[in-house]
Protein backbone atom coordinates (compact mmCIF):
# COMPACT_ATOMS: atom_id res chain seq x y z
CA UNK A 1 0.00 0.00 0.00
CA UNK A 2 1.49 3.41 -0.89
CA UNK A 3 2.73 5.51 2.02
CA UNK A 4 0.15 8.23 1.28
CA UNK A 5 -2.69 5.75 1.86
CA UNK A 6 -1.23 4.18 4.99
CA UNK A 7 -3.26 4.94 8.14
CA UNK A 8 -1.56 7.67 10.22
CA UNK A 9 -1.67 5.45 13.31
CA UNK A 10 0.39 2.79 11.53
CA UNK A 11 2.98 5.36 10.52
CA UNK A 12 3.16 6.91 13.98
CA UNK A 13 3.48 3.55 15.73
CA UNK A 14 6.88 2.88 14.22
CA UNK A 15 8.49 6.09 15.51
CA UNK A 16 9.17 4.67 18.99
CA UNK A 17 11.35 1.72 17.85
CA UNK A 18 13.12 3.88 15.26
CA UNK A 19 13.87 6.61 17.82
CA UNK A 20 15.09 4.07 20.38
CA UNK A 21 17.43 2.54 17.79
CA UNK A 22 18.86 5.95 16.93
CA UNK A 23 19.28 6.74 20.62
CA UNK A 24 21.19 3.54 21.41
CA UNK A 25 23.48 3.95 18.39
CA UNK A 26 24.35 7.53 19.40
CA UNK A 27 24.74 6.49 23.03
CA UNK A 28 27.23 3.77 22.06
CA UNK A 29 29.41 6.35 20.32
CA UNK A 30 29.93 8.53 23.43
CA UNK A 31 29.33 6.56 26.65
CA UNK A 32 32.59 4.59 26.39
CA UNK A 33 34.71 7.70 26.94
CA UNK A 34 33.99 7.84 30.68
CA UNK A 35 34.71 4.13 31.21
CA UNK A 36 38.03 3.84 29.38
CA UNK A 37 40.19 3.53 32.50
CA UNK A 38 37.89 1.03 34.22
CA UNK A 39 37.62 -1.20 31.15
CA UNK A 40 41.36 -1.05 30.47
CA UNK A 41 42.08 -2.17 34.04
CA UNK A 42 39.63 -5.10 33.92
CA UNK A 43 40.81 -6.30 30.51
CA UNK A 44 44.52 -5.94 31.39
CA UNK A 45 45.06 -3.56 28.50
CA UNK A 46 46.00 0.10 28.16
CA UNK A 47 44.07 3.33 27.74
CA UNK A 48 45.54 3.52 24.23
CA UNK A 49 44.09 0.08 23.50
CA UNK A 50 40.63 1.24 24.56
CA UNK A 51 40.93 4.48 22.59
CA UNK A 52 41.80 2.33 19.57
CA UNK A 53 38.68 0.25 20.20
CA UNK A 54 36.48 3.35 20.20
CA UNK A 55 38.22 4.64 17.07
CA UNK A 56 37.61 1.34 15.27
CA UNK A 57 33.90 1.51 16.15
CA UNK A 58 33.67 4.96 14.55
CA UNK A 59 35.64 3.79 11.52
CA UNK A 60 33.51 0.69 11.00
CA UNK A 61 30.24 2.58 11.25
CA UNK A 62 31.33 5.46 8.99
CA UNK A 63 32.93 3.19 6.38
CA UNK A 64 29.93 0.88 5.98
CA UNK A 65 27.08 3.40 6.12
CA UNK A 66 26.73 3.79 2.34
CA UNK A 67 26.99 0.04 1.55
CA UNK A 68 24.57 -0.56 4.43
CA UNK A 69 22.04 1.84 2.96
CA UNK A 70 22.23 0.10 -0.44
CA UNK A 71 21.31 -3.18 1.23
CA UNK A 72 17.97 -1.64 2.25
CA UNK A 73 16.99 -1.77 -1.43
CA UNK A 74 17.98 -5.44 -1.66
CA UNK A 75 16.87 -6.87 1.69
CA UNK A 76 14.09 -4.37 2.39
CA UNK A 77 14.15 -1.53 4.91
CA UNK A 78 12.42 -3.33 7.77
CA UNK A 79 14.47 -6.50 7.32
CA UNK A 80 17.73 -4.54 7.10
CA UNK A 81 16.78 -2.66 10.28
CA UNK A 82 16.02 -5.93 12.11
CA UNK A 83 19.26 -7.60 10.96
CA UNK A 84 21.22 -4.55 12.11
CA UNK A 85 19.57 -4.76 15.53
CA UNK A 86 20.44 -8.44 15.93
CA UNK A 87 24.09 -7.88 14.95
CA UNK A 88 24.34 -4.84 17.22
CA UNK A 89 22.78 -6.69 20.16
CA UNK A 90 25.11 -9.65 19.67
CA UNK A 91 28.08 -7.28 19.67
CA UNK A 92 26.94 -5.59 22.89
CA UNK A 93 26.48 -8.98 24.57
CA UNK A 94 29.97 -10.13 23.55
CA UNK A 95 31.45 -6.84 24.77
CA UNK A 96 29.63 -7.17 28.11
CA UNK A 97 31.34 -10.49 28.85
CA UNK A 98 34.67 -9.82 27.08
CA UNK A 99 37.72 -10.98 29.02
CA UNK A 100 40.28 -9.40 26.72
CA UNK A 101 40.82 -6.60 24.23
CA UNK A 102 40.32 -8.90 21.23
CA UNK A 103 36.75 -9.82 22.16
CA UNK A 104 35.99 -6.21 23.06
CA UNK A 105 37.12 -5.08 19.59
CA UNK A 106 35.12 -7.87 17.94
CA UNK A 107 31.95 -7.14 19.91
CA UNK A 108 32.00 -3.36 20.23
CA UNK A 109 34.10 -2.12 17.31
CA UNK A 110 33.14 -4.68 14.66
CA UNK A 111 29.66 -6.02 15.40
CA UNK A 112 28.17 -2.87 16.94
CA UNK A 113 29.71 -0.83 14.12
CA UNK A 114 28.29 -3.14 11.44
CA UNK A 115 24.92 -3.25 13.20
CA UNK A 116 24.76 0.54 13.35
CA UNK A 117 25.59 0.84 9.63
CA UNK A 118 22.70 -1.51 8.82
CA UNK A 119 20.03 -0.13 11.16
CA UNK A 120 20.58 3.64 10.94
CA UNK A 121 19.86 4.30 7.20
CA UNK A 122 16.46 2.53 7.31
CA UNK A 123 15.40 4.81 10.18
CA UNK A 124 15.53 7.91 7.99
CA UNK A 125 14.21 6.16 4.88
CA UNK A 126 11.14 4.82 6.69
CA UNK A 127 10.29 8.22 8.19
CA UNK A 128 10.70 9.93 4.82
CA UNK A 129 8.42 7.57 2.89
CA UNK A 130 5.84 7.33 5.71
CA UNK A 131 5.31 11.08 6.04
CA UNK A 132 5.08 12.74 2.60
CA UNK A 133 4.54 16.33 3.74
CA UNK A 134 7.31 18.50 5.19
CA UNK A 135 5.46 19.46 8.37
CA UNK A 136 4.54 15.99 9.63
CA UNK A 137 7.95 14.74 8.56
CA UNK A 138 9.57 17.57 10.54
CA UNK A 139 7.72 16.46 13.68
CA UNK A 140 8.95 12.89 13.39
CA UNK A 141 12.45 13.80 12.28
CA UNK A 142 12.42 16.00 15.38
CA UNK A 143 11.78 12.93 17.52
CA UNK A 144 14.51 10.96 15.74
CA UNK A 145 16.98 13.85 15.86
CA UNK A 146 16.16 14.46 19.49
CA UNK A 147 16.92 10.81 20.21
CA UNK A 148 20.23 11.13 18.34
CA UNK A 149 21.22 14.27 20.20
CA UNK A 150 20.05 12.88 23.54
CA UNK A 151 22.04 9.68 23.04
CA UNK A 152 25.21 11.56 22.12
CA UNK A 153 24.88 14.19 24.85
CA UNK A 154 23.64 11.91 27.64
CA UNK A 155 26.06 9.08 26.84
CA UNK A 156 28.84 10.33 29.14
CA UNK A 157 26.43 11.05 32.01
CA UNK A 158 24.47 7.79 31.80
CA UNK A 159 27.64 5.81 31.13
CA UNK A 160 29.35 7.49 34.09
CA UNK A 161 26.45 6.75 36.44
CA UNK A 162 26.17 3.10 35.39
CA UNK A 163 29.94 2.55 35.51
CA UNK A 164 30.25 4.17 38.95
CA UNK A 165 27.18 2.49 40.47
CA UNK A 166 27.33 -1.01 38.96
CA UNK A 167 30.24 -1.40 36.55
CA UNK A 168 31.07 -0.85 32.90
CA UNK A 169 29.70 -4.26 31.85
CA UNK A 170 26.24 -3.17 33.00
CA UNK A 171 26.31 -0.42 30.37
CA UNK A 172 26.57 -3.03 27.61
CA UNK A 173 23.89 -5.20 29.24
CA UNK A 174 21.62 -2.13 29.25
CA UNK A 175 22.22 -1.77 25.50
CA UNK A 176 21.28 -5.43 24.99
CA UNK A 177 18.04 -4.95 26.92
CA UNK A 178 17.12 -1.88 24.87
CA UNK A 179 17.85 -3.76 21.64
CA UNK A 180 15.65 -6.66 22.76
CA UNK A 181 12.84 -4.17 23.48
CA UNK A 182 13.25 -2.64 20.02
CA UNK A 183 13.18 -6.07 18.35
CA UNK A 184 9.87 -6.78 20.10
CA UNK A 185 8.53 -3.53 18.60
CA UNK A 186 9.72 -4.27 15.05
CA UNK A 187 6.31 -5.75 14.01
CA UNK A 188 4.88 -2.24 14.51
CA UNK A 189 7.05 -0.95 11.65
CA UNK A 190 5.19 -0.66 8.36
CA UNK A 191 7.41 -0.82 5.28
CA UNK A 192 5.50 -0.08 2.05
CA UNK A 193 8.22 -1.92 0.16
CA UNK A 194 10.22 -0.98 -2.90
CA UNK A 195 8.64 -1.29 -6.32
CA UNK A 196 10.51 -2.87 -9.20
CA UNK A 197 13.27 -5.48 -9.29
CA UNK A 198 15.92 -5.60 -6.60
CA UNK A 199 19.21 -4.01 -7.74
CA UNK A 200 22.45 -5.96 -7.89
CA UNK A 201 24.91 -5.19 -5.12
CA UNK A 202 28.00 -3.36 -6.36
CA UNK A 203 30.65 -5.30 -4.41
CA UNK A 204 33.67 -3.50 -5.89
CA UNK A 205 32.05 -0.11 -5.26
CA UNK A 206 31.21 -1.09 -1.68
CA UNK A 207 34.82 -2.12 -1.00
CA UNK A 208 36.27 1.05 -2.56
CA UNK A 209 33.80 3.26 -0.69
CA UNK A 210 34.42 1.54 2.67
CA UNK A 211 38.21 1.52 2.36
CA UNK A 212 38.36 5.12 1.12
CA UNK A 213 36.19 6.42 3.96
CA UNK A 214 38.14 4.25 6.42
CA UNK A 215 41.43 5.96 5.55
CA UNK A 216 39.93 9.46 5.50
CA UNK A 217 38.31 9.06 8.94
CA UNK A 218 41.38 7.27 10.31
CA UNK A 219 43.56 10.16 9.15
CA UNK A 220 41.29 12.70 10.80
CA UNK A 221 41.31 10.76 14.07
CA UNK A 222 45.13 10.62 14.04
CA UNK A 223 45.29 14.41 14.34
CA UNK A 224 44.88 14.28 18.13
CA UNK A 225 48.09 12.22 18.33
CA UNK A 226 50.26 13.69 15.58
CA UNK A 227 48.74 17.15 15.01
CA UNK A 228 47.54 18.62 11.73
CA UNK A 229 50.77 20.05 10.35
CA UNK A 230 54.16 19.08 11.82
CA UNK A 231 54.15 15.60 13.37
CA UNK A 232 54.42 15.80 17.17
CA UNK A 233 56.20 12.43 17.33
CA UNK A 234 57.73 9.77 15.11
CA UNK A 235 55.25 7.90 12.95
CA UNK A 236 56.38 4.29 12.75
CA UNK A 237 55.21 1.14 11.01
CA UNK A 238 56.67 -1.81 12.86
CA UNK A 239 60.15 -0.69 13.86
CA UNK A 240 60.59 1.63 10.88
CA UNK A 241 60.21 5.38 11.27
CA UNK A 242 58.18 6.43 8.24
CA UNK A 243 57.76 10.09 9.21
CA UNK A 244 60.15 11.57 11.81
CA UNK A 245 59.00 14.00 14.47
CA UNK A 246 58.74 17.46 12.92
CA UNK A 247 57.94 16.09 9.45
CA UNK A 248 54.60 16.42 7.70
CA UNK A 249 51.84 14.98 9.89
CA UNK A 250 50.82 11.41 8.92
CA UNK A 251 47.24 12.71 8.99
CA UNK A 252 47.73 13.83 5.41
CA UNK A 253 49.23 10.50 4.39
CA UNK A 254 46.09 8.66 5.49
CA UNK A 255 43.77 11.32 4.04
CA UNK A 256 45.66 11.27 0.72
CA UNK A 257 45.36 7.48 0.51
CA UNK A 258 41.66 7.71 1.31
CA UNK A 259 41.11 10.52 -1.22
CA UNK A 260 42.88 8.52 -3.94
CA UNK A 261 40.71 5.46 -3.25
CA UNK A 262 37.55 7.61 -3.21
CA UNK A 263 38.59 9.12 -6.56
CA UNK A 264 38.91 5.56 -7.87
CA UNK A 265 35.47 4.90 -6.37
CA UNK A 266 33.91 7.78 -8.32
CA UNK A 267 35.58 6.63 -11.55
CA UNK A 268 34.16 3.17 -10.83
CA UNK A 269 30.65 4.64 -10.39
CA UNK A 270 30.91 6.55 -13.65
CA UNK A 271 32.13 3.43 -15.46
CA UNK A 272 29.25 1.30 -14.18
CA UNK A 273 26.67 3.91 -15.12
CA UNK A 274 28.26 4.30 -18.57
CA UNK A 275 27.94 0.53 -19.06
CA UNK A 276 24.30 0.53 -17.93
CA UNK A 277 25.00 -1.27 -14.63
CA UNK A 278 23.67 -0.37 -11.18
CA UNK A 279 26.28 1.55 -9.18
CA UNK A 280 26.57 1.49 -5.39
CA UNK A 281 25.28 5.06 -5.34
CA UNK A 282 24.08 7.05 -8.38
CA UNK A 283 26.23 10.02 -9.32
CA UNK A 284 23.11 12.19 -9.46
CA UNK A 285 23.16 12.12 -5.65
CA UNK A 286 26.08 14.55 -5.81
CA UNK A 287 24.50 16.96 -8.30
CA UNK A 288 21.61 18.33 -6.23
CA UNK A 289 22.54 21.77 -4.89
CA UNK A 290 20.00 21.72 -2.06
CA UNK A 291 21.11 18.31 -0.81
CA UNK A 292 24.81 19.21 -1.07
CA UNK A 293 24.35 22.39 0.95
CA UNK A 294 22.10 20.54 3.41
CA UNK A 295 24.75 17.89 3.95
CA UNK A 296 27.29 20.68 4.43
CA UNK A 297 25.18 22.02 7.30
CA UNK A 298 24.85 18.49 8.71
CA UNK A 299 28.61 18.00 8.72
CA UNK A 300 29.18 21.29 10.55
CA UNK A 301 26.37 20.69 13.04
CA UNK A 302 27.80 17.35 14.19
CA UNK A 303 31.34 18.75 14.07
CA UNK A 304 30.51 21.69 16.34
CA UNK A 305 28.33 19.63 18.69
CA UNK A 306 30.81 16.81 19.24
CA UNK A 307 33.80 19.15 19.20
CA UNK A 308 32.26 21.52 21.74
CA UNK A 309 31.15 18.71 24.06
CA UNK A 310 34.64 17.20 23.89
CA UNK A 311 36.37 20.50 24.69
CA UNK A 312 34.02 21.33 27.56
CA UNK A 313 34.30 17.81 29.00
CA UNK A 314 38.10 17.91 28.96
CA UNK A 315 38.15 21.44 30.41
CA UNK A 316 35.83 20.49 33.29
CA UNK A 317 37.75 17.33 34.16
CA UNK A 318 41.30 18.62 33.73
CA UNK A 319 41.01 22.27 34.75
CA UNK A 320 38.12 22.10 37.22
CA UNK A 321 38.74 18.56 38.49
CA UNK A 322 35.15 17.42 37.90
CA UNK A 323 34.24 13.73 37.98
CA UNK A 324 32.65 12.01 34.97
CA UNK A 325 29.21 12.20 36.59
CA UNK A 326 29.52 15.88 37.49
CA UNK A 327 30.79 16.66 33.99
CA UNK A 328 27.75 14.93 32.52
CA UNK A 329 25.46 16.91 34.81
CA UNK A 330 27.03 20.21 33.71
CA UNK A 331 26.33 19.23 30.07
CA UNK A 332 22.66 18.56 30.88
CA UNK A 333 21.45 22.02 29.71
CA UNK A 334 22.74 21.23 26.20
CA UNK A 335 20.85 17.93 26.27
CA UNK A 336 17.72 19.72 27.46
CA UNK A 337 18.09 22.30 24.68
CA UNK A 338 18.34 19.60 22.01
CA UNK A 339 15.24 17.86 23.35
CA UNK A 340 13.21 21.08 23.61
CA UNK A 341 14.06 22.18 20.06
CA UNK A 342 13.41 18.72 18.65
CA UNK A 343 10.05 18.49 20.43
CA UNK A 344 9.01 21.82 18.91
CA UNK A 345 10.11 20.81 15.39
CA UNK A 346 6.57 20.36 14.06
CA UNK A 347 5.39 23.70 15.45
CA UNK A 348 8.44 25.45 14.00
CA UNK A 349 7.86 23.78 10.60
CA UNK A 350 4.27 25.06 10.51
CA UNK A 351 5.47 28.65 10.93
CA UNK A 352 8.85 28.73 9.22
CA UNK A 353 10.73 27.06 6.40
CA UNK A 354 13.43 24.49 7.08
CA UNK A 355 15.96 26.86 5.52
CA UNK A 356 15.07 29.61 8.01
CA UNK A 357 15.28 27.21 10.94
CA UNK A 358 18.78 26.07 9.94
CA UNK A 359 19.94 29.67 9.67
CA UNK A 360 18.46 30.62 13.05
CA UNK A 361 19.85 27.44 14.57
CA UNK A 362 23.38 28.35 13.55
CA UNK A 363 22.91 31.90 14.88
CA UNK A 364 21.67 30.62 18.26
CA UNK A 365 24.52 28.09 18.46
CA UNK A 366 27.05 30.84 17.73
CA UNK A 367 25.53 32.99 20.48
CA UNK A 368 25.84 30.07 22.89
CA UNK A 369 29.51 29.63 22.03
CA UNK A 370 30.16 33.30 22.61
CA UNK A 371 28.67 32.91 26.08
CA UNK A 372 30.86 29.84 26.65
CA UNK A 373 33.93 32.00 26.07
CA UNK A 374 33.08 33.95 29.22
CA UNK A 375 33.31 30.97 31.60
CA UNK A 376 37.02 30.16 31.26
CA UNK A 377 37.96 32.09 34.39
CA UNK A 378 38.93 29.87 37.32
CA UNK A 379 36.50 31.63 39.68
CA UNK A 380 33.43 30.73 37.64
CA UNK A 381 30.99 28.11 38.97
CA UNK A 382 29.04 25.37 37.22
CA UNK A 383 25.93 27.53 36.92
CA UNK A 384 27.78 29.86 34.55
CA UNK A 385 27.84 27.12 31.90
CA UNK A 386 24.04 26.86 31.77
CA UNK A 387 23.10 29.79 29.44
CA UNK A 388 25.71 29.00 26.80
CA UNK A 389 25.12 25.25 26.81
CA UNK A 390 21.35 25.72 26.68
CA UNK A 391 21.66 27.97 23.63
CA UNK A 392 24.02 25.54 21.92
CA UNK A 393 21.54 22.72 22.56
CA UNK A 394 18.57 24.74 21.30
CA UNK A 395 20.44 25.77 18.15
CA UNK A 396 21.75 22.31 17.36
CA UNK A 397 18.36 20.71 18.08
CA UNK A 398 16.60 23.03 15.64
CA UNK A 399 19.22 22.41 12.93
CA UNK A 400 19.51 18.63 13.21
CA UNK A 401 15.86 18.11 12.35
CA UNK A 402 15.71 20.74 9.62
CA UNK A 403 18.90 19.69 7.85
CA UNK A 404 17.85 16.04 7.74
CA UNK A 405 14.48 17.12 6.38
CA UNK A 406 16.06 19.27 3.67
CA UNK A 407 18.42 16.53 2.52
CA UNK A 408 15.97 13.62 2.57
CA UNK A 409 13.20 15.68 0.96
CA UNK A 410 15.42 16.67 -1.96
CA UNK A 411 14.99 13.23 -3.58
CA UNK A 412 12.09 10.96 -4.56
CA UNK A 413 11.33 7.67 -2.81
CA UNK A 414 13.42 5.63 -5.24
CA UNK A 415 16.54 7.49 -4.05
CA UNK A 416 15.88 7.40 -0.30
CA UNK A 417 18.20 4.46 0.37
CA UNK A 418 21.10 6.17 -1.39
CA UNK A 419 20.65 9.63 0.10
CA UNK A 420 20.09 8.23 3.60
CA UNK A 421 23.42 6.39 3.59
CA UNK A 422 25.25 9.36 2.10
CA UNK A 423 23.68 11.73 4.63
CA UNK A 424 24.56 9.49 7.59
CA UNK A 425 28.14 9.12 6.33
CA UNK A 426 28.49 12.90 6.21
CA UNK A 427 27.14 13.22 9.77
CA UNK A 428 29.57 10.56 11.02
CA UNK A 429 32.41 12.34 9.26
CA UNK A 430 31.40 15.56 11.02
CA UNK A 431 31.37 13.83 14.42
CA UNK A 432 34.82 12.34 13.81
CA UNK A 433 36.21 15.63 12.54
CA UNK A 434 34.79 17.56 15.50
CA UNK A 435 36.31 15.29 18.12
CA UNK A 436 39.62 15.07 16.23
CA UNK A 437 39.89 18.80 15.63
CA UNK A 438 39.06 19.69 19.21
CA UNK A 439 41.29 16.90 20.52
CA UNK A 440 44.24 18.03 18.43
CA UNK A 441 43.97 21.56 19.84
CA UNK A 442 43.66 20.30 23.41
CA UNK A 443 46.56 17.87 22.97
CA UNK A 444 48.84 20.48 21.42
CA UNK A 445 49.67 21.93 24.86
CA UNK A 446 50.95 25.07 23.17
CA UNK A 447 48.86 27.33 25.38
CA UNK A 448 48.54 27.23 29.17
CA UNK A 449 45.44 26.46 31.22
CA UNK A 450 42.26 28.20 30.07
CA UNK A 451 43.82 29.48 26.84
CA UNK A 452 43.49 26.03 25.21
CA UNK A 453 39.79 25.98 26.08
CA UNK A 454 39.33 29.50 24.72
CA UNK A 455 41.14 28.71 21.46
CA UNK A 456 39.10 25.52 20.98
CA UNK A 457 35.77 27.30 21.47
CA UNK A 458 36.88 30.12 19.13
CA UNK A 459 37.66 27.51 16.45
CA UNK A 460 34.22 25.92 16.97
CA UNK A 461 32.63 29.38 16.75
CA UNK A 462 34.37 30.16 13.45
CA UNK A 463 33.23 26.82 12.01
CA UNK A 464 29.68 27.50 13.21
CA UNK A 465 29.72 30.84 11.37
CA UNK A 466 30.90 29.03 8.23
CA UNK A 467 27.87 26.77 8.67
CA UNK A 468 25.67 29.86 8.87
CA UNK A 469 27.08 31.08 5.55
CA UNK A 470 26.32 27.70 3.95
CA UNK A 471 22.78 27.86 5.37
CA UNK A 472 22.28 31.30 3.83
CA UNK A 473 23.11 29.77 0.44
CA UNK A 474 20.34 27.17 0.71
CA UNK A 475 17.68 27.75 -1.97
CA UNK A 476 14.07 28.43 -1.03
CA UNK A 477 12.22 25.21 -0.40
CA UNK A 478 9.26 23.35 -1.84
CA UNK A 479 6.35 22.90 0.52
CA UNK A 480 5.56 19.35 -0.59
CA UNK A 481 8.26 16.70 -0.49
CA UNK A 482 9.02 14.65 -3.60
CA UNK A 483 9.39 11.40 -1.69
CA UNK A 484 6.48 9.77 -3.49
CA UNK A 485 7.30 11.09 -6.93
CA UNK A 486 9.22 9.36 -9.66
CA UNK A 487 11.32 12.46 -10.22
CA UNK A 488 12.06 15.50 -8.07
CA UNK A 489 9.53 18.31 -8.27
CA UNK A 490 10.61 21.84 -9.16
CA UNK A 491 11.37 24.14 -6.30
CA UNK A 492 9.05 26.97 -5.31
CA UNK A 493 9.79 30.16 -3.46
CA UNK A 494 8.92 30.55 0.17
Amino acid sequence: MPATEKPPAAAQAMIVPLALAQFIASYAATNMNVAISAIAKDLNTTVVGMQTTITLFTLTMASLMIPGSKLTEIWGRKRCFAIGLVIYGAGALIAAFAQGLGLMIFGYSALEGIGSALMIPPIYILVTVAFPDIKSRAKNFGIISGAAGLGAAAGPLVGGVITSAIGWRASFIAQVLVVVAIILLVPRIHDPGISGPKPAFDVEGAVLCAVGLFFVVLGILQSSTYGWFASREDFTIGNTVVIPKGGVSPVWLFVAIGAAILAWFFLHLRGREHNGKVALIPLRMFRDRTANLGMGTQLIQWLTMQGSFFVISVFLQQERGYSAIKTGLVLTPATAGILIASALAERFARRHTQRWLIQVGFAITAAGMILMLTVAGATKGSIDFVPGLLLIGLGVGAMLTSSVNVVQSAFPERDQGDISGLSRSVSNLGSSLGTALAGSIVASALLPDNKVYTLSIVVMLVITLIGLVIALLLPHQRTTAPAQSAVPEPEHAE
